[in-house]
Order: C-alpha cells, then sequence, then structure tokens
C-alpha cells in the first residue's frame, strides 16, 4: 500500500460531499480515487471539482471492486450500511462507515465480524470524540481529575427542520441517527462502564401531523450505568437559535463541560440587547472534527493500528438505541443486563 491513501467515496450527499472534499484537499496523505452515487450526475460533479482523475461510478459495488480503491467511505442512507461494510470487507478494504453502521444488533456482528475476518479496519462517524473540547474533557475524565463520574448529559438540538422533510424522516430516525451521538458520547465519557437501563420519552411536538407515520422530533433518554452513574440524552430538531451539541459530567472530584453554542466568544452589544453568533449546520459546528476522524482513519490504515472508534462501539451505541425504542413503544424501563455482549 502507498503511503497516500487511495480512498473510494459511496454516497455524494451533504455530508459525502464534506467528506470528499476532505479526503481530496484537506488531509494530507489521501486521495479520493472514485465516488459512487445512483443519482444521476451526483458523482461526477463532486469528482469535478475536487478530483478530476477520479472514477465515477453509480454502483456501489463496482467502486468497491476497484483494485485501485484501498478504503471505502461509506456514506449512505443508513439502511444501506451494513451490507456495503460486509461488502467493502470481503473484499479486503478498510472501512469507514457513518453511522448507524447497522440497525440490528445481528447486523452490527455481522459488520464487525466481516471485518475481523478480513483483517480491515473499520472506524465509525462518531465525530464528537474528535472534537477538540470533547477530546479534552475525555482527556480529563480519563486522567481521574473530576473523580469518579456520577451525573452525565450530552444533547443535541438541531438548527431546524421543515414540513417537506419532516414528512421523509425515517420512524425512529431520532435514536438511530440523532441520539445514537449521544449514547456514544456518554459511554465515552464513563469510560469502561456498560449502560444497564434505559427509559426513553419521545413526541412530535414540531410537527405533530407526521407522529402517526412513525416521526419524533423530541426526546428524552435516562440512562443508568453499572458503576451508579446516571445520565440523560436528549434531542430536539428545532432549536431556533442555532445547531447546539453539548456535553458535561460531574464526578466525585469535580465537573467538566464541552460544547459551545456560539460560533466565538465574540459578543454584539447594542440597543436591542447582547448578540451571539451561532453555528446553523453541521459541517460548520463539526468542521475540524469531521476532517480529524478521517485524517485518524488514514492514519490507522498506514500504522496498523485499531481505529478509536470502531464496530463495537457502534453496536453499544444501537444496543441503546434499541432499548429507547423499546421503552417509548412499552412506556416502560428495559433492563440491558440480560443483552448478551
Amino acid at each position: 500500500m502507498s503511503a497516500s491513501v487511495a480512498v473510494g467515496l459511496i454516497g455524494a450527499g451533504w455530508i459525502g460531499r464534506f467528506h470528499g472534499e476532505s479526503v481530496a484537499l484537506r488531509i494530507p496523505g489521501t486521495r479520493l480515487v472514485a465516488v459512487a452515487d445512483p443519482a444521476p450526475g451526483a458523482a461526477a460533479s463532486l469528482i469535478e471539482r475536487v478530483s478530476p482523475d477520479a472514477r465515477a461510478y453509480t454502483d456501489a459495488l463496482e467502486l468497491i471492486a476497484d483494485p485501485t480503491v484501498e478504503a471505502v467511505l461509506i456514506s449512505t442512507p443508513a439502511s444501506t450500511h451494513t451490507d456495503l461494510v460486509v461488502a467493502a470487507a470481503e473484499a479486503g478494504k478498510h472501512v469507514f462507515c457513518e453511522k448507524p453502521m447497522a440497525l440490528t444488533l445481528e447486523d452490527a456482528d455481522r459488520a464487525i465480524g466481516a471485518c475481523a475476518a478480513n483483517n480491515v479496519a473499520l472506524q465509525v462517524g462518531f465525530n464528537r470524540r474528535f472534537a477538540a473540547d470533547f477530546t479534552a474533557a475525555h482527556d480529563v475524565i480519563t486522567a481521574g481529575e473530576i473523580g469518579t463520574p456520577q451525573l452525565l448529559r450530552s444533547l443535541t438540538r438541531d438548527p431546524g427542520i421543515t414540513a417537506d422533510v419532516a414528512s421523509r424522516v425515517k420512524p425512529w430516525t431520532i435514536f438511530n441517527e440523532t441520539l445514537i451521538h449521544d449514547f456514544d458520547a456518554l459511554l465515552w465519557l464513563n469510560p469502561g462502564a456498560r449502560v444497564v437501563e434505559v427509559f426513553a420519552q419521545a413526541d412530535a411536538l414540531i410537527h405533530p401531523q407526521y407522529k402517526e407515520q412513525g416521526y419524533l422530533d423530541t426526546s428524552m433518554v435516562q440512562l443508568r450505568f453499572d458503576n451508579g452513574a446516571l445520565a440523560s440524552a436528549e434531542a430536539n430538531f428545532q432549536a431556533t437559535y442555532g445547531y447546539d451539541v453539548r456535553g458535561e459530567v460531574f464526578g466525585s472530584g469535580g465537573m467538566v463541560s464541552a460544547g459551545e453554542v456560539t460560533r466565538t466568544a465574540m459578543r454584539h452589544y447594542s440597543s436591542p440587547g447582547v448578540l451571539a453568533d451561532t453555528p446553523r449546520v453541521n459541517i460548520e459546528l463539526f468542521h475540524d472534527a469531521y476532517v480529524a476522524q478521517l485524517a485518524h482513519f488514514a492514519d490507522c490504515i498506514r500504522s496498523g493500528s485499531a481505529p478509536s472508534a470502531d464496530g463495537l462501539d457502534a453496536r453499544n451505541a444501537l444496543e441503546i438505541a434499541l432499548a429507547a425504542k423499546e421503552s417509548v413503544e412499552t412506556g416502560l424501563p428495559v433492563s440491558l443486563l440480560s443483552v448478551p455482549q
């Protein structure tokens, strides 16, 4: 393998385009050599802008079979992830997969097993782990500087959702694709601990007209860990003030927090009051983290080391998401003590 990692991108939608740009333009030692997307012209349009020598495909399996592709970056709809991970692994390609890696525990195990059997790296897109403030918070916790974690909190408030978009949101997206970030963050910020009980509530408060088809846009989830810590994870799809992602861990010897609502520390003081600018999209709030996670992936391929956000991490977060779904359906807490590990 060359020192420069040859990456094939599957999925040229919103986040896929950003990842493709990062591979081609932002990360030293990576090359975007192929893009696949079934939408006519989508792959070619991205290639023309950032990597004119790359090859365009409409079939993901053709990209995976391309002998020049060393690693595959998957940013397709969630329901396609597992099969693409398995196909890439069986072709001997290293895999970076956007979350969620799978929608069932059986599929999660299938993806993990395929990558292990074929000795390829598997990294999942939990970008908060690569945000400077969340990384610093994690380092403080693992150094024992706040003692034993006792109360944890993680939140995701998206900057808005139109009725048209809401009508197309898949059931349980709030757990499988939004709060799954928070579930991973809470596990990561309480190192070595396992969630043993989940209680969740959720509703459609922004666009209630779509609730009957399974749409949910507001949720609160309570978690109990086996080390005694309690945690909450909350999500809402319409923070009118901007994109808001934060975390906090209170411990026996102190507290640490991460995440900032405002874009900078600048405040504008004038007759209407005090104003602060806020980020409005994910690739703005987590720009550097998105780039850093792919740089980490490339470094792992070159060095042979294991990615720090792997398939097991994805499975653990999914386990919580599935329990949250069950809790909403039953109205009861769900025990994870009997779930195989």
